[in-house]
């Protein structure tokens, strides 16, 4: 448990860094006229990322899950692998990354880097993370709970990213091919 709880501290840790660099983004793109959308749906989303690292701190020891290492380490790999895809889109979006949807008026989208092949990559890590970090200690009511709400809230929060960012996609030219 000792190495899990580790684990889970540098995730936290991670988060704060994002937080730092979204909010150097932050004020980079306020300078620039950026504009806020769906704000509203924010202080949910802290809570709900927050509730599953405390979750995945709680969990496994108040109801003494085991660690199995036919689950633990495959979930190991995938909460590396979502680790390494967020930070991949954090460096290719740079200072238009953030936490919130914050969005600078006149600037194209970004298709590049893991764009190029995802509409929102940031949330396939966000949720491949939330499933994976609890299940590295068989804290599958974490998993299952952050998963379900998750996907409740990212349906919410890819349609305000989608609506913010509708005026920035190219309007498609008829008889040309997708």
């Amino acid at each position: 448990m000792t190495a899990y709880t580790v684990l889970v501290l540098l995730v936290i840790a991670e988060r704060f860094a994002e937080l730092a660099v979204a909010g150097r983004n932050g004020a980079w793109s306020r300078a620039r006229g950026g504009v806020e959308h769906g704000a509203g749906h924010y202080p949910a989303m802290v809570a709900l990322h927050t509730a599953l690292l405390l979750g995945c701190l709680v969990e496994p020891g108040a109801a003494d899950r085991p660690f199995l290492p036919l689950l633990g380490w495959p979930a190991l790999v995938l909460v590396v692998a979502a680790q390494g895809l967020r930070w991949w889109c954090i460096s290719t979006l740079g200072p238009r990354w953030h936490t919130r949807v914050l969005i600078v008026p006149g600037l194209p989208l970004i298709s590049s880097g893991p764009y190029r092949y995802l509409r929102h990559p940031n949330y396939v890590a966000v949720a491949v993370e939330g499933m994976a970090l609890p299940l590295v200690h068989t804290a599958w009511v974490t998993a299952l709970g952050f998963s379900l709400l998750n996907a409740a809230l990212l349906t919410v929060r890819i349609r305000c990213e989608d609506d913010a960012l509708a005026p920035s996609r190219p309007l498609p030219v008829p008889g040309a091919a997708p």
